[in-house]
């Protein structure tokens, strides 16, 4: 008898690289396979929809917004099989063992979320979920000020870069924030 083994994916980089889309082109894929799909997103990410993951771009899936990854774990459908999660690095460190323990018990676990901060550190349970992940993909976004690929987020305050010591957690858009290259990324009072 074979066993349905399950996966952790994560899908990471900076913002405005495209994370949310490829989220939701593998929930669509598998929705067309008739796979049973749930999706979840921290509810302090409130910037496009309440009920939605939304993309930059405009793309969009029904989601659950949870307070934590014991949200999660209480909102699971005994049916599902694949299971999404969204701006994980805003989510609690549980979210570790969940992702593991749903994966071990044969889900697909799909998990986008930003691998850095704005000041270029590890950023929440991401860096512990990509290590443990069975497949990861970091994607690029186009660097603002030089075009060149982007890896990190730029955090504005004013139009200058926000400072070191500044709040980790703002959660915001273009109007915060801009993808920028290692190089042109700027972190004052680092």
């Amino acid at each position: 008898m074979s066993k349905n083994l399950g996966s952790v994916e994560v899908i990471t980089g900076s913002m405005f690289c495209g994370k949310t889309d490829e989220i939701i082109r593998r929930l669509r894929r598998a929705a067309i396979a008739k796979q049973k799909v749930q999706v979840f997103k921290p509810s302090i990410d409130n910037r496009y929809d309440q009920v939605k993951v939304v993309s930059h771009a405009g793309s969009q899936f029904d989601a659950i917004p949870v307070e934590s990854s014991e949200g999660i774990r209480t909102n699971l459908l005994e049916d599902t099989t694949v299971i999404a999660i969204d701006e994980a690095q805003f989510f609690d460190q549980g979210l570790i063992e969940l992702a593991n323990e749903l994966a071990e018990r044969g889900l697909r676990v799909i998990i986008g979320g930003l691998d850095l901060d704005f000041r270029g550190e590890p950023f929440g349970p991401m860096p512990v979920l990509i290590s443990q992940a069975e497949k990861v993909d970091k994607l690029h976004a186009i660097c603002m000020v030089c075009g060149k690929d982007a890896s990190r987020t730029q955090r504005l305050v004013n139009g200058s870069p926000a400072r070191y010591d500044d709040p980790v957690v703002i959660v915001g858009a273009e109007e915060l924030y801009e993808a920028r290259c290692r190089t042109c990324h700027q972190v004052p009072g680092r």
